[in-house]
């Protein structure tokens, strides 16, 4: 791809996180990253060795730091079954949710959490405080912009007490007709909130209040599926989604006459067997849409699973389960070898 880039770059105007995505993206493990000199000790040969680009939006630098971020997690997730949650903005908001990227990826993940958290202490569902492990994502398997959020839930929660670990129904977890209305709710209030502040840019010709009407009059998507029975299974689904950029080399099959093709998800089977062929500056304008913005957190945790309740919620919950932390294996091991 890189014989398309340049071109890319002059035809369009790109932010400066952007620039930098392509310009470590092409240049991974090349000689642009600069690098060092291996020897063998018995024979003297010696082999020369690119460093990676680091960059969170590069295919071949995501792999092995998703295999450490999940061998890390393994000391963090509560013993038991898990849900999968996604939560969905229509398609209505795409061009105001892209202008104004850091603040609704933001809102996106609140108002998720808090209609899931407060739904989830209610008596008449699981009456408990859970917790989360959030990841964002913004593209389909074609790469079309798609922003949603994916939650990994624990089948239980601890009581408000403190002294119980609750067990939701083996095959349920929270109506999602109800979560999906909750969410639909507070996201636009928020939305609202921030756009009569000024603290939101609105699309050109763009109306708040028809805006609201329109996206209020449809069905907000969330979903929700058991991940499995043991942790082990939780974490081999949550590794599909973390660490992940909006398409890996594998996918792609051919490149040539200005036209990239690309395996994507056939919607029947699940499976990566249906191909796709577009323009090449079609193909990096779609892989654009999916840099985030500098220093934005695109895994976050939530109520029991956060960083803060280490030491008290998340511990308690341990002990009335009757489980003891794992250590990591591969702590204090160089992601990227370079």
């Amino acid at each position: 791809m890189e014989q398309f880039a340049q071109n890319y770059i002059d035809m369009h105007e790109l932010c400066s996180n952007q620039l930098k995505a392509i310009s470590d993206i092409i240049g991974c493990r090349t000689s642009k990253m600069k690098g060092h000199l291996s020897k063998c000790d018995h024979c003297g040969h010696i082999e020369q060795s690119y460093n990676s680009c680091r960059n969170r939006h590069c295919n071949k630098c995501q792999f092995i730091k998703q295999t450490m971020w999940v061998d890390k997690l393994k000391g963090k997730l509560l013993p038991g079954k898990y849900f999968h949650v996604v939560f969905t903005l229509p398609e209505g908001l795409n061009n105001l949710i892209y202008i104004n990227q850091q603040q609704c990826y933001d809102i996106l993940f609140k108002t998720a959490w808090s209609s899931l958290n407060d739904i989830c202490k209610n008596p008449r569902f699981l009456g408990a405080q859970t917790g989360a492990i959030a990841v964002l994502h913004t593209w389909t398997s074609t790469m079309v912009y798609h922003p949603h959020v994916h939650f990994l839930v624990p089948a239980g929660g601890l009581s408000e007490d403190g002294v119980e670990w609750i067990q939701t129904n083996s095959n349920f977890l929270v109506p999602v007709k109800v979560l999906s209305k909750i969410f639909r709710s507070r996201f636009t209030d928020m939305l609202s909130q921030m756009i009569e502040c000024n603290n939101l840019k609105l699309p050109s010709g763009a109306e708040w209040k028809s805006l609201k009407e329109s996206v209020y009059k449809k069905k907000w998507v969330v979903y929700a599926k058991k991940t499995g029975k043991t942790v082990d299974r939780a974490l081999e689904y949550l590794a599909r989604y973390t660490n992940r950029v909006a398409i890996g080399n594998n996918r792609i099959t051919n490149v040539e006459n200005g036209e990239v093709t690309f395996r994507y998800k056939d919607k029947n089977t699940g499976r990566y067997n249906r191909e796709m062929t577009i323009g090449a500056g079609e193909f990096i304008r779609r892989f654009m849409q999916h840099i985030l913005p500098t220093g934005f957190y695109k895994i976050r945790y939530f109520g029991v699973m956060a960083a803060a309740n280490a030491n008290t919620l998340r511990e308690r919950c341990f002990e009335l389960i009757g489980k003891q932390v794992l250590l990591p294996e591969f702590e204090g091991l160089n992601a990227y070898g370079g």
